[in-house]
């Protein structure tokens, strides 16, 4: 009777205090901050089960989870490191981070099928330099249009980016007006070019590819334009309204088509590109 008793009144602590969490095996959510089970999280496509929040997701896993298995077939493009601001730890900063993400750039670009539907995609990884647009990445992405155009192909681009690679100064920027002219061309050829905006998709990406999608598409919360809120609000000197910048302030005046939950992303694409076959 009186073990009984103790078990009823003992008190089952659920969630774990933050000196119980083993590294790697659990992550807080940005959005709730609730302390979740990654494997949990990674089951659900990446994203909160309590509160909806998308978390960043790896170049390689997206691809996972938008292409038909077996069906990714990245382009062997061998585009070599340059470092024209001879910066000390530029490179071992690029090699350090190769080795940690298991990619060798920002972004991972090939030819795929989904739903059946054959397609060139890219998808940018926020984990290799937050995604920043370099020579190898302008030059990736360039040459996925390319052969889009050559292939006659669709071309779809996740994006998400803290803007140009500053490390390469000049060159970076360069990039702008590469990847733009490169969807000139596609656009000339009356080829489909849908954008897929995931958070955070800031600077010369925002300025270049990722504002010039046929269709504009976007995960919920994500925050999308060329600078931050704080560099805005100081240049102007004025209030900004509410949410400014995020998905879903920027569908209501009519930037993006429209906002598509990571678990709805595969079918909406797929059916945009039998829409357009």
């Amino acid at each position: 009777m009186l073990l009984e008793k103790l078990k009823k009144d003992r008190k089952i602590e659920t969630t774990p205090r933050k000196g119980d969490i083993p590294i790697g095996k659990w992550v807080k959510c940005e959005n709730c901050k609730e302390i979740l089970y990654k494997e949990t999280v990674h089951q659900n496509a990446s994203i909160c089960p309590n509160c909806g929040y998308h978390f960043r997701l790896s170049s390689r896993r997206r691809i996972r989870q938008i292409v038909d298995e077996g069906t990714f077939d990245e382009f062997s493009l061998d585009v070599p490191f340059s470092n024209p601001l001879d910066l000390e730890d530029y490179e071992r900063k690029v090699e350090n981070l190769k080795e940690k993400t298991g990619t060798s750039e920002a972004v991972v670009c090939g030819i795929a099928k989904i739903g059946g539907i054959k397609t060139v995609i890219g998808v940018m990884d926020g984990n290799f330099l937050m995604g920043s647009m370099g020579k190898i990445v302008g030059e990736r992405i360039t040459y996925a249009i390319e052969q889009a155009i050559k292939e006659n192909l669709p071309i779809i681009i996740f994006c998400v980016s803290g803007g140009a690679r500053m490390q390469e100064g000049i060159i970076s920027l360069m990039q702008m007006a590469k990847t733009s002219a490169a969807i000139g061309k596609m656009n000339e050829a009356g080829l489909l070019y849908i954008c897929v905006l995931t958070d955070p998709t800031y600077g010369g990406v925002t300025a270049s590819f990722a504002s010039l999608g046929d269709i504009i598409l976007a995960e919920p919360g994500t925050r999308f334009g060329f600078a931050g809120p704080r560099v805005i609000k100081q240049t102007i000197g004025q209030e900004l309204p509410e949410n400014f910048q995020t998905a879903e302030f920027l569908e209501q005046h009519g930037f993006i088509d429209k906002i598509v939950p990571r678990k709805e992303m595969k079918q909406t694409l797929e059916q945009l590109l039998r829409l357009h076959q």
